[in-house]
Formats: structure tokens, sequence, C-alpha cells
């Protein structure tokens, strides 16, 4: 059995022997391939550090994160986009648009995110999309965007089955992480309904830990909880789930 992580900032873990740890134990329940988004220029290094330290099991991403577009958003792009071209990556990401903590630079965000989706039709490259408070945002963009191009992951959904059946329409799959385990939020419900088919498993450590470790920090080994609660909605086994999660992964990514 081989699970993926499709979203994971393990690399913000620095000590190299908690480091070591957060990877057995993934390797203890299966979870073998970890996908990287970068979120700014200075996060550059700590992602391309940590895949070198385990290049069997870590495929960097790079992008700028929509809270990190601030005055200074078009010099971090700059930067990213130097680090496309010098290392070997396998999306652009995270990028989208976050309009929870700040709507001050909505116009940025949106400029920033289709110049980032730009360098991945360029590139051939799916997309990791973050969305937050923002849907309706995030899907405009994708519809003025659409072509044969234009493919990716929509990270951390979380939204109704409308707006889920809106993404798998034009070709996006769904990130499922540690919210379908919370009992009132509702997304069991909306992933009992959607095939496994448009669906891939991430964590986003350390963010958004599962049921039975919510409340203190993520980390990737706890995918295992995601599998077995999707599992659970989809009433199949977590072999199933494992299985076609990580094809699904393989379809985006390429590898």
């Amino acid at each position: 059995m081989v699970l993926t992580d499709t979203h994971t900032h393990l690399y913000y873990e620095t000590d190299e022997v908690k480091r070591a740890l957060l990877i057995q134990r993934c390797k203890d329940n299966s979870i073998n391939r970890l996908f990287l988004p970068n979120v700014d220029a200075s996060s550059i290094p700590m992602v391309f550090g940590l895949q070198a330290s385990y290049p069997d099991m870590c495929y960097p991403m790079m992008g700028l994160h929509p809270c990190s577009v601030k005055e200074t958003w078009e010099e971090e792009l700059e930067a990213i986009e130097q680090a496309l071209h010098q290392h070997k990556i396998y999306a652009i990401g995270e990028i989208g648009i976050d309009l929870y903590w700040d709507k001050t630079h909505l116009t940025e965000q949106i400029q920033a995110f289709k110049k980032q989706i730009g360098w991945a039709k360029a590139l051939k490259l799916p997309i990791d999309i973050h969305c937050r408070d923002a849907f309706d945002e995030v899907y405009e963009v994708l519809l003025q965007e659409q072509d044969n191009d234009l493919r990716g992951i929509f990270h951390c959904f979380g939204g109704t089955l409308e707006q889920a059946n809106k993404l798998i329409d034009i070709g996006f799959y769904l990130g499922i992480g540690g919210v379908v385990t919370y009992k009132n939020a509702g997304l069991d419900k909306v992933v009992a309904q959607i095939s496994l088919d448009n669906i891939v498993l991430e964590t986003d450590s350390p963010y958004l830990t599962p049921v039975p470790y919510r409340g203190k920090p993520n980390e990737s080994s706890y995918l295992i909880y995601i599998a077995q609660k999707v599992a659970e909605m989809q009433q199949t086994d977590l072999e199933t789930v494992a299985a076609i999660t990580t094809e699904n992964s393989k379809k985006v990514f390429g590898i």
C-alpha cells in the first residue's frame, strides 16, 4: 500500500533529528510520497533542502501563496520564477486567492494567480490552488484561463457538492484533508457523494490536523486518519483509497 500526501509543509521542521522522525513515521504508515508546496521566496531553500535529504519521497512545487502577496509581490515572483528554471518541480503552487485575513490586495492576488497559471501552462505543469473565502473569485479566474493545459488540484477543498462538481467538471482534483474528520464541518457528507476518481489526499501539515490529534501540530503521517475517514465515507477499504488516490496523484504530477 502506498499513500500520497499531495500537500505538506513538512520542510518547516528544520531540526534534522525531528525531521527524520517525521519521515520515519510516514514510512511506518505507508506514506511514501510527499509533495511540498512553496509559499514565498524565503521558503525556496527550505523546500529544496528537504527534497535533497529525501529525494525518493519528496517532490517540490513552486509558487507564491496568496497571503504572501504584499507590496513586494512582483519581486517575490521574480525570485520564484528563477527557481523554476534551476530545479526540477512538479507543480506551480500553492497559488490562488485568500480573502479570509485581508481583502486589501485582491487585485494583486488575482494578477499573481494569473501570472503563475501562465507559468504552469508554459511548463506543462499542474497548479495547486489555495482558496479561502474566495471560491467565486478563484472559479472565475479558472473559467477565464480554462484550456487544455489548465489542470491541477484544488487544495484543502471544503466546499459544497455543487462547488465540488464545478471543479470536477473543469478537470480539477479535490484535495481532501483533515477537515473531513471534523464532526460538524459537513465535508464528510460531500466526500460520500464524490467518486474516488476525483480525489487526492493531503495533510497541509503542520495545519488542519485530523481527528484524533486535532488541536496539535499536524504531520504527514496523520494522512492515514484522513484516508481511513475517506474509506468510511466511500464504503470501501483503506487499500482501495490508497491505490486510487495515489494513482490520481500520479496522473496530476506525472510521477
